[in-house]
């Protein structure tokens, strides 16, 4: 691999340490498989399970799980070549597609997801350890631990992927111990009455079933964007198969779990508040506080990797901010989303909405960046021009901000799988603007950057 040297802020005044190629890979496959594990337990996941009650029996749900599981192992691959290629991250990424004034596009579709999910599973890991708070010493607030958890969360956040490498590590021989617990505690308790309405029901495989697999897949959509973030860690010598691989098998046993537990716990009981359902699912006191521990920690561990770094990167983009300094405006950010009216009950239906309309805005954006990367650049990048503020990608590259747009109006003409329904409308509408768009025309392999063009091999 080559890079055209390492552009930092020196060179052009813009970019800090952190947006530069990276040259020290400080992950192996193995902790690479364990980082995304640890960073996958969403309650997101719980909560889409849960509003599926009424729509499919459990083995549709479990097939629905697989094939979104699949799909973004498949995306999160193709979407991540670039960084783990040429060790630069999303935002980077992106200025051939968009310019680098035209990718704030895609930093404000991916980082408001990122700040709501923020907020939303800190106010469930806040829940929890405030449940535990109350039954061991009797003090109850809320309030307190919410605020309490954001700020370790900012604490941990800051050290970098250094530091999150090693409490996604080490939190996933955790997280797969507990997340096994609550599944046979689920079983036990309530198997009667999920046989019933579970097991027995009839359920559709059709539009209502694929409708789910986006919802499932529409969790992870927000990574899929900002997959070289996190692959430009990753060694060199890891093949596209084995990353595949690895984030299917790192997703995977996390999302059937907690989607199987939330559509199991809501047809026994229709509660949809995880701690509630936790707290009512576990006899055992101490074994309750482990779980109510479990289920804090892993809204540590995920929000850290999948919600702090993407909007960090953002801010540090958008406007020359430290990581230190993006990290913690993103934490105070969270407490803007008001999460406490997320968590309700009848919030279910409103959060699978939410995953629907910003999956729409993030498929168009997927499509163009895997087109432009593939179809119009043939995976050669020019890394000099990416971090050249006046150079070939200076200013909007019309063709991403165009055919993103009609990848949207797609998306939203078909909300239940608005994901699937925007990729080829974008794809495609890339590939004619940036071919006949005179407005694309400097953006373009051929153009100015042609004499530039990077080997990768």
């Amino acid at each position: 691999m080559t890079n055209a040297g390492n552009p930092g802020p020196e060179g052009h005044g813009i970019e800090h340490d952190t947006l530069a190629p990276q040259k020290e890979r400080i992950m192996d496959p193995w902790s690479y498989l364990f980082a995304w594990l640890g960073g996958c337990v969403s309650i997101g996941t719980f909560t889409v399970g849960s509003g599926l009650v009424g729509t499919l029996n459990l083995l549709q749900v479990i097939v629905a799980i697989a094939i979104g599981c699949l799909v973004i192992g498949v995306a999160l691959a193709i979407n991540g070549q670039a960084g783990h290629r040429y060790g630069i991250p999303m935002m980077v990424q992106a200025r051939t597609s968009f310019g680098f004034q035209g990718n704030k596009l895609p930093a404000l579709v991916r980082s408001v997801p990122a700040i709501v999910w923020f907020g939303f599973q800190s106010w469930v890991g806040a829940g929890a350890l405030n449940l535990v708070s109350a039954t061991m010493f009797g003090f109850d607030s809320i309030v307190f631990y919410f605020v309490a958890f954001q700020v370790l969360q900012i604490a941990l956040s800051v050290f970098g992927f250094h530091g999150i490498k090693w409490v996604e590590n080490i939190g996933s021989v955790f997280i797969i111990g507990a997340l096994i617990y609550m599944f046979v505690s689920v079983l036990n308790r309530y198997g009667d009455e999920i046989g019933t309405n579970l097991v027995s029901a009839e359920g559709t495989w059709g539009a209502p079933f694929w409708g789910a697999t986006m919802l499932f897949m529409g969790i992870y959509a927000t990574m899929m964007l900002n997959v070289s973030d996190y692959s430009r860690e990753l060694k060199e010598s890891t093949g596209p198969f084995r990353q595949v691989m690895i984030y299917a098998n790192s997703i995977l046993p996390a999302t059937l779990f907690m989607g199987m537990i939330g559509i199991m716990v809501s047809s026994a009981t229709g509660v949809v508040d995880p701690i509630d359902v936790f707290a009512s699912a576990v006899d055992n006191p101490v074994l309750l506080v482990v779980t109510l521990l479990f289920i804090a920690f892993a809204q540590l561990t995920t929000n850290i990797l999948n919600n702090v770094v993407p909007p960090a990167y953002a801010l540090m983009d958008t406007l020359g901010w430290s990581f230190r300094k993006s990290a913690i405006a993103v934490g105070l950010l969270a407490f803007c989303t008001f999460p406490w009216e997320l968590v309700k009950d009848e919030s279910s239906a409103g959060l699978n909405l939410f995953i629907q309309t910003y999956s729409a805005f993030l498929g168009p954006i997927f499509a163009v960046m895997v087109v432009d990367y593939y179809v119009i650049r043939g995976q050669q990048l020019d890394i000099a021009a990416h971090y050249d503020a006046t150079g070939p990608y200076a200013g909007i590259n019309w063709a991403g901000v165009i055919a993103s747009a009609i990848g949207v109006a797609a998306a939203l003409t078909f909300p239940s799988i608005s994901w699937y329904a925007s990729l080829i409308p974008a794809g495609a509408s890339y590939c004619l603007l940036m071919q006949y768009l005179p407005a694309a025309q400097r953006f373009r392999p051929e153009g100015p950057a042609a004499g530039a063009l990077v080997s990768a091999g």
